[in-house]
């Protein structure tokens, strides 16, 4: 492959996700912010607020799988065809607090046909791990 021809798929993956992280409302009210949408990596940030914490003061668990979600989203929309999640699981790893700043870094680890395989690490502010997602992804036949 060219290099042309690699700067040519990335331009159009990275057009593709704007499109859909411009739509992408719960991202945005939760503050996620993405600092890297290459095909098969990305990475995406957000402080956490207080509206963000469980009854333990601590944040809920399910905006640190959102946070990883929204990583594997970019990471796995590698070009204009809708690709979804088909599954994913997330191990708890280190509790984190408001005022806190997750930063979750989405990896390829295989595509073939119409599924891939992407594992997502999310880190605190320390780049101290506190999740370990895995998500499986399954390509439509829509396009963006």
């Amino acid at each position: 492959m060219t290099d042309a021809t690699t700067d040519a798929m990335t331009d159009a993956a990275s057009r593709a996700n704007r499109a859909m992280m411009d739509r992408d409302l719960a991202s945005a009210a939760l503050g996620m912010v993405v600092e890297r949408d290459d095909p098969g990596h990305a990475v995406v940030s957000m402080r956490v607020r207080e509206d963000m914490t469980n009854g333990f003061h601590i944040t809920h668990g399910g905006l640190v799988f959102t946070l990883a979600d929204t990583a594997f989203a970019i990471a796995c929309n590698e070009d204009d065809t809708v690709t979804v999640a088909a599954g994913a699981d997330i191990t708890f790893l280190k509790s984190t607090r408001a005022g806190q700043t997750l930063t979750a870094t989405a990896v390829r680890r295989t595509r073939s046909g119409r599924t891939g395989l992407y594992d997502v690490t999310v880190v605190d502010e320390h780049g101290d791990a506190v999740a370990e997602f895995r998500g499986r992804s399954i390509s439509t036949n829509r396009t963006i």
